[in-house]
């Protein structure tokens, strides 16, 4: 088991990234969790297989209509096996911004 903590770069918020990349993770077996950064980058905190992270890892480089990855840095860790599933973090505002609004 391994850990890559990853910085995407590149058009991938507000597009569909993170449930592409939840997506993937699940299908490879990879347990973690991904998340919008403020700066515009999307983190992938990703556990598993060695083989399974490095083919995930190349996925991530995803081009398509809306989806424009210009960059990915990794860095391998030591797993914690912390994680049970692969999850999207929501921020507050994202939070907010789906409430319905009672009248």
């Amino acid at each position: 088991m391994e850990r890559f903590v990853i910085s995407v770069s590149g058009r991938v918020q507000k597009v569909g990234y993170r449930s592409k990349v939840i997506a993937l993770a699940r299908d490879m077996g990879i347990t973690g969790w991904v998340g919008n950064l403020p700066d515009g980058r999307v983190k992938v905190v990703a556990e598993g297989d060695a083989a399974a992270l490095d083919r995930f890892a190349s996925a991530l480089k995803v081009k398509n209509a809306l989806i424009d990855v210009s960059d990915v840095e990794m860095e391998r860790q030591d797993a914690t096996g912390e994680f049970k599933a692969f999850s999207k973090l929501v921020d507050e505002l994202e939070k907010t911004a789906w409430q319905p609004t009672v009248s």
